[in-house]
């Protein structure tokens, strides 16, 4: 069940899965949903304590303008720690999606008191940006797709799952599931909050526009070799947003990091992945 917990003064909303005696595993994506119900389940079932939330800006967490977020990519991190301190959970492991992955890597980095292991999925060494020359850019494919994309209206639930389900074609991967990403996508609109400006609110959770605005600070790839945590680094074979040298280059420079490639995956965690990522993420925190 999900509730709305303060944490580093904002109120992020939180949901639980298992029993709270087990290893917690802290999930960070954008929503929550990056994470869907019947993989949270199944982690739980193999004894971990599930904890999953909304970022700020995102789902039903503190929703303030996301077009100019007034607050850093190390306030989510924050964000992460003080969830960590609501919930009683002096150390947990942590998992990073995405955008996740740099809070992810950041929490390793500046609280490594509080990260068992470290596992990042589909994720870079560097946020937006100029990405480093060593390290592979968006896919032509995928940029030539979003700047010739169609208007979309965010306030339509119909104009944004056709928006968002042609984007995923691209980003998906050669054994892309088309309803499967379709049923993802409408999930996240019917959950998202209208508030005052619902085009925006739609908008920054299909999209993750947040991070684009966001401050992020100074760089920290260079710290990478300071991880101590172990870390597993999952990465899709066919991710064109952001491609499998990202992930590389995050297993090369973190000291003894594994690397998972999903093969004929893209962007993402589809449910045929599940049988094989399930079981390697409650290896790499057993």
């Amino acid at each position: 069940m999900e509730e709305l917990i303060k944490a580093n003064g904002v109120e992020l909303c939180a949901e639980t899965f298992g029993d709270p005696a087990e290893p917690p595993i802290l999930l960070i994506g954008g929503t929550m949903l990056t994470w869907p119900d019947a993989f949270c389940t199944r982690l739980a079932a193999l004894r971990r304590f599930v904890v999953r939330y909304d970022l700020r800006d995102v789902g039903r967490s503190t929703t303030v303008d996301p077009d100019a977020p007034g607050y850093t990519l190390r306030d989510l991190v924050a964000d992460a720690a003080a969830l960590l301190d609501a919930l009683d959970l002096p150390r947990a492991h942590v998992a990073g999606a995405g955008p996740g992955g740099w809070i992810a890597q950041l929490l390793a980095l500046d609280h490594p008191d509080r990260v068992a292991t470290l596992t990042l999925i589909g994720t870079r060494p560097v946020a937006p940006g100029p990405v480093d020359p060593d390290l592979p850019d968006h896919a032509p494919e995928v940029m030539e797709a979003f700047m010739n994309a169609p208007p979309v209206d965010w306030t339509d639930r119909a104009s944004v799952v056709a928006f968002r389900l042609a984007s995923a074609r691209v980003t998906g991967g050669r054994d892309f599931d088309e309803d499967e990403a379709r049923a993802d996508i409408e999930r996240v609109y019917d959950r998202t909050p209208a508030g005052d400006d619902p085009g925006k609110a739609h908008r920054a959770n299909q999209m993750g526009t947040v991070f684009a605005a966001l401050d992020c600070g100074d760089r920290w790839r260079e710290r990478l070799p300071e991880i101590t945590a172990p870390a597993l680094v999952i990465h899709g074979e066919d991710d064109p947003f952001f491609p499998l040298g990202n992930a590389e280059a995050l297993a090369a420079e973190i000291p003894r990091a594994e690397l998972l490639v999903l093969p004929r995956t893209g962007q993402g965690l589809p449910r045929r992945t599940w049988d094989t990522v399930v079981p390697a993420i409650t290896r790499h925190t057993a």
